[in-house]
């Protein structure tokens, strides 16, 4: 059960993502990609590069909704090709008025089931910056280890080059 920004219980619904949710992904993607200091995309990417990269053939798309309204969406997909296709790669993004209130939790721990029943062995998250704690929090509490250190990979807009974790963890 999601619980909103009022205390009510109500149902949150993790889906994949169709046609008509494109709107939606692109407001939540340009919102947390603007501040530029989660993700290293360029703040000023295209709706068309944004969905063209969160909809590609290789990936598995999703929205999270509640009370028909998409509060946050992650990508699902093979982290390498061919021989390194068992470890699976995500994704995640939240609408900022729904932070906090669950959503990230919800979509990881789907993503790990749906990461199950694709067959993945592993889950690997390549570049979560530093600085983004509730991020790191969230993943350590799914059962992900930060396995590697990259030393001033990531240019924060405040803080300069700072670093990037690379987080791992079984799905066995």
């Amino acid at each position: 059960m999601f619980i909103n920004s009022m205390g009510d219980s109500d149902s949150l619904e993790i889906r994949h993502a169709t046609e008509v949710d494109r709107d939606a992904i692109w407001n939540i993607f340009h919102a947390v990609i603007a501040t530029g200091d989660t993700y290293a995309f360029d703040p000023q990417m295209s709706r068309q590069e944004a969905l063209a990269y969160w909809f590609q053939s290789d990936t598995h798309t999703y929205v999270a909704e509640e009370n028909r309204q998409i509060v946050g969406t992650y990508i699902l997909r093979a982290n390498q090709p061919s021989l390194g296709s068992h470890v699976a790669n995500a994704a995640f993004m939240v609408a900022p008025r729904a932070r906090g209130l669950g959503v990230g939790q919800k979509m990881g721990e789907h993503c790990l089931s749906e990461a199950r029943r694709f067959g993945f062995r592993a889950m690997q998250f390549n570049f979560v910056v530093s600085t983004n704690t509730s991020a790191i929090h969230l993943w350590k509490q799914l059962g992900f280890k930060i396995v590697g250190t990259l030393p001033g990979a990531f240019r924060h807009p405040e803080k300069g080059y700072i670093d990037v974790y690379v987080m791992f963890r079984s799905l066995l």
